[in-house]
């Protein structure tokens, strides 16, 4: 049995701990903040100031590889996430008929909520625990550590609180992008792990509604995204008959600013088909214009060429590796790692072969989602920047998002690379499925991509109001 110290009560840190527990290990939390969310979805969600945890009040969604490891591992969280109101949606479910089961198709389901509703299901499963203590208010000022031997990098023996020291056999890093574990272990003597990071140029302005007269959805389509050369709208159905509307632009674009103001938000919004359709419902608004950019790809192993830099300590969630939210694949990404923390443990987790394996095993599968993830945001951010449509092979790529909405078969490989089912190079290199988006291109011939929304002066004029 091996006892965790997790740094930070967020999800990463949350997930880690009862998947620990669940694991037959024991797990003290240690959170800045001086409570848990509590089941007053609304009161927490938009009235708890959270400066630890900027993201809170944004849209999120889970995907099914999230889904799948909950009711496998959780299925008590998961449960718990239903019953305060998250739905689920197949991806499937966008055709008015859906097409015949196949194998893996179980995989391909949305879970819509806000990020409140996980961390609510979580912080209930861990009041039950007794293997976990919560430290609340109580932040990790540094690390204990022993020297480094011989070969072997210096190792993270505890954490060191403004209560005293707690020791442990692993320490677990959750505390976000803006944690201070790298200056810690430069300060023990750790040579710099490899940190990577990438802009994405891309700002975006969301607001929160609740649809009128106790409806819990809205249209069925148009509810995706939906892209032009400069600006893109996306509507994120949620728990509760909340949703949020969402608009992104380039950081440069000189009428973002504008965009903060709710009459200019909601008038640009319509412009585009989803923001049309459910704005067009008479929600009611529960939020300002929420802001957020600054939302940098990042990858920042404490590990180099030569190995670990550290030994009982290891990072999960972004701290390992932060990703912008377009493909929503943080939280996935977050369990995943949490998962093989807590299912490895046994394996003397303090020392450099637990710590060489954890990172080998993020290398291979975490990263290529990773760089799928810069991949898509460099392609995004050029686009929104030169507000030019995309041709050759961005225009074929393009063709592929857009034929999935008329093909089921292409649809179902879509979404399998989406819920990082499959990866993109062998889910698009299926013969049958470039056929058909060939087939698809060939009867369009004057299909251009990105062409929703309005002209750069219709634009203009909405944010010059």
């Amino acid at each position: 049995m091996a006892h965790f110290l997790v740094i930070g009560g967020g999800i990463g840190g949350m997930a880690t701990a009862l998947l620990a527990a669940r694991h037959g290990h024991t797990a003290e939390v240690f959170e800045r903040a001086e409570r848990a969310p509590g089941t007053d979805l609304d009161g927490d969600f938009f009235g708890w100031h959270r400066p630890g945890v900027p993201q809170a009040n944004q849209p999120h969604v889970l995907l099914g590889a999230a889904r799948t490891l909950l009711r496998t591992e959780l299925p008590d969280v998961y449960a718990e996430m239903l019953r305060l109101g998250a739905r689920e949606r197949h991806e499937l479910d966008w055709f008015e008929e859906r097409p015949p089961a196949r194998p893996g198709d179980d995989d391909l389901v949305m879970v819509q909520a806000r990020r409140i509703v996980l961390e609510s299901a979580l912080a209930s499963a861990l009041r039950a625990e007794p293997a976990v203590t919560r430290h609340f208010g109580t932040p990790v000022t540094g690390l204990l550590t022993r020297p480094a031997a011989g070969a072997q990098p210096p190792r993270v023996t505890g954490v060191r609180t403004g209560d005293g020291r707690s020791e442990g056999d692993l320490v677990v890093d959750t505390a976000g992008r803006r944690g201070a574990v790298d200056r810690w272990l430069a300060e023990a003597g750790c040579r710099p792990g490899r940190t990577e990071q990438h802009r994405t140029g891309i700002a975006y302005f969301g607001r929160w509604y609740r649809l009128p007269g106790g409806a819990l959805d809205g249209p069925a389509r148009p509810w995706s995204v939906a892209g032009g050369t400069f600006a893109g709208c996306a509507v994120f159905p949620s728990d509760n008959g909340t949703f949020a509307v969402t608009l992104f632009v380039h950081t440069s674009d000189p009428t973002r600013a504008a965009l903060r103001d709710p009459a200019v938000f909601e008038a640009a919004a319509r412009t585009f088909a989803p923001g049309a359709a459910w704005l067009g419902l008479g929600a009611e608004p529960l939020s300002d214009v929420l802001a957020m950019a600054g939302l940098d790809n990042r990858w920042s192993a404490p590990a180099d060429e030569r190995g670990p830099v550290v030994t009982g300590l290891v990072p999960v969630g972004d701290a390992l590796t932060h990703t912008n939210p377009t493909l929503a694949q943080g939280m996935s990404l977050a369990l995943w790692a949490a998962h093989r923390v807590a299912s490895t443990a046994h394996e003397d987790p303090g020392g450099a072969r637990f710590a060489t394996g954890y990172h080998a095993w993020a290398a291979r599968t975490l990263r290529p989602w990773f760089d799928l993830q810069v991949a898509a945001d460099d392609s995004t951010g050029d686009r929104l920047a030169s507000r030019a449509a995309r041709t050759g092979a961005a225009r074929e790529s393009a063709a592929l998002f857009d034929c999935a909405l008329d093909d089921p078969e292409v649809m179902r490989v879509r979404a399998r690379v989406r819920h990082l089912a499959e990866s993109p190079e062998r889910a698009y290199a299926d013969p049958g499925v470039r056929r058909r988006v060939a087939d698809w291109l060939a009867a369009r011939p004057g299909y251009v991509p990105n062409q929703a929304g309005p002209d750069r002066d219709e634009w203009e004029k909405i944010t010059a109001r």
